[in-house]
Order: C-alpha cells, then sequence, then structure tokens
C-alpha cells in the first residue's frame, strides 16, 4: 500500500490509500462508526446482502478483466440465504476481485476502491455516507491545490535555472572573445 491519508467524519479517522493510481477507503474505518468493537462482522453482514454482492459483481465486470463471473454467479444465488456467509477475503480469492483489498496485521484492516467503500457508508448511514464524500472532496481539492503549487514552484525553478545557465553561458562566450 501506498502512502496514507485521512479524513474525519463526524469523529471517525477514515484511511485512504493509493494503489495503482485509484484511492482505497478503509472499510473497517468506516464500520467502527457503528461498533468499533465488531468491525469484521458488520462488513461481513454488509457482504451477504444480495444487493451488496450485485454490486462488487457489477463493480469487478466493469473494472476487471481477470474477474470469474461463473463463481460470482454461485455467490449472487446464495446471497441473502441465512446460510450464507461472506469474508473479503473468500470474496477476493473466488472471484479474483481487486475492488477490496483485505490485510491482515497491525495496519490491516479491509479496503475498498471509493465506488464500494461509499455504499457501503451508505449502508452504515445516509447521512454518514454524505459526509464521508464531502470530506473525501475536500480532501482531493487539497491534493490538487499542492500539485498545482508544486508545478508552478518546478515551472519558476525551471525559468531561474535557464536564466543562470543562459548567463553563465554568455559570460564564457564574451571571455573567449
Amino acid at each position: 500500500m501506498a502512502k496514507n491519508n485521512k479524513i474525519e467524519v463526524k469523529g471517525q479517522l477514515i484511511t485512504i490509500v493509493k494503489m495503482e493510481q485509484e484511492d482505497f477507503i478503509s472499510l473497517t474505518d468506516i464500520a467502527r462508526f457503528k461498533d468499533a468493537e465488531h468491525t469484521d462482522s458488520i462488513i461481513q453482514n454488509w457482504m451477504r446482502n444480495r444487493n451488496t454482492v450485485e454490486l462488487l459483481g457489477l463493480w469487478e465486470t466493469i473494472h476487471n478483466p481477470d474477474f470469474k463471473p461463473l463463481e460470482f454467479e454461485g455467490f449472487k444465488k446464495q446471497a441473502g440465504l441465512n446460510s450464507f456467509v461472506l469474508t473479503p477475503k473468500r470474496w477476493i480469492e473466488t472471484t479474483n476481485a481487486v475492488g477490496l483489498v483485505s490485510k491482515s496485521g497491525r495496519y490491516g484492516g479491509t479496503f475498498a476502491h471509493k465506488d464500494i467503500a461509499f455504499e457501503f457508508a451508505s449502508w452504515i448511514s445516509i447521512e454518514f455516507k454524505l459526509y464521508v464524500i464531502k470530506e473525501f472532496q475536500r480532501l482531493k481539492i487539497e491534493e490538487n491545490d499542492r500539485l498545482k503549487l508544486n508545478w508552478n514552484l518546478n515551472r519558476t525553478l525551471a525559468k531561474i535555472n535557464y536564466r543562470i545557465h543562459t548567463d553563465a553561458i554568455k559570460k564564457i562566450s564574451s571571455l573567449k572573445t
């Protein structure tokens, strides 16, 4: 995982990581808003929902050429049944999914592409989802402003270096003559 950013939504810190130029948001952090002690259970309950399985499958079909649609169909048939259990790891391993990332360890958790994470936030609370989107957009504006500042700084430095370089060449040329 790459550089982490955090946004704060209604007192809850939510981690955002960039992976292969895409933003992935921590579902674990979002789930903490609902119940800090049982984040895995909250994510699993969301994933057993038929609408969620359809969303995940459609997202993968659009964005992932290596997605396994037959395995997805099996999950879709079982989704919503009382006996159906789906974990992020099982989804990823069985379907070759890329929209969810499950990482164990101290800085681990379940991360989802922003499209998927916003839907999860909606399942937690519509109000919470709107605040997540608002804070995410604020973060993106800040990042873009920093990039513009870097670009302008690099441009100015290049201009100054060009002037120094050309002045040095002129001085050397005048010394030779």
